[in-house]
């Protein structure tokens, strides 16, 4: 079956074409990239031209799976509002990942492991898994970077971020750091998520910000 991936949650973006066997397996067709600050623009365009690329159109789009954050608020809404106006329109199913599952999968490390984000400010976005088969989420949460080094005295800690891994090993702690996940891994536990009917509608996908944006912080505090 076909799974249509995209990922706008980062500085650069991408989509991912693959098709998924009954069996859980994901074969990856091909991950396009998008061009930071470009998402809005390029997303649709750059679905069509994937699809035409493999001979599929819309129509033969089976699921579909969405970063649905942590990340950029701008990004996230515009990956998002893509997704969310595919599966109405063609009445498929969709899958939202976190961008921190994705990261502890991607580790080496089974059991029980902290996958943390660069928020920016000095603080982490965090999560923690048990990794295996199924992997089951412990929580997620903002952290500072102090708690963040105390979490990953209990827990193994994978990051894609240079600078959380610098700040660890400086304070001594073990940190496995690994590429940062695209739209392929997206795919891949997307459709785990579809098979296990773990599915999201359109009108209640929503972003997993963690963080509050600036405007919301301003309207509390006002």
């Amino acid at each position: 079956m076909l799974v249509l991936a995209t990922d706008t949650s980062g500085k650069q973006g991408s989509i991912a074409l693959a098709e998924g066997e009954p069996d859980g397996t994901c074969r990856v067709l091909e991950v396009w990239p998008l061009a930071g600050g470009m998402f809005s623009a390029e997303l649709v365009p750059q679905v069509a031209a994937l699809l035409a690329k493999h001979g599929f159109s819309q129509h033969d789009i089976a699921a579909f799976a969405v970063a649905s954050g942590p990340g950029s608020f701008t990004g996230l809404r515009v990956g998002l509002a893509a997704i969310k106006a595919l599966g109405e329109v063609l009445g498929k199913p969709i899958a939202a990942v976190s961008l921190l599952e994705a990261v502890a999968v991607a580790g080496s490390s089974t059991g029980r492991v902290l996958a943390a984000l660069d928020a920016g400010r000095s603080q982490v976005y965090g999560g923690e898994y048990l990794v295996g088969e199924p992997t089951r989420s412990i929580g997620e949460r903002l952290l500072t970077r102090e708690e963040f080094l105390a979490a990953a005295e209990l827990s193994r800690a994978i990051t894609p971020d240079a600078v959380l891994a610098l700040v660890a090993r400086e304070a001594g702690r073990s940190i496995e750091e690994i590429e940062r996940p695209t739209s392929a891994a997206v795919a891949r536990l997307g459709w785990k998520k579809i098979l296990a009917r773990e599915i999201v509608s359109p009108a209640d996908l929503d972003a997993n910000y963690i963080r509050r944006t600036d405007a919301e912080i301003f309207h509390q505090n006002s």
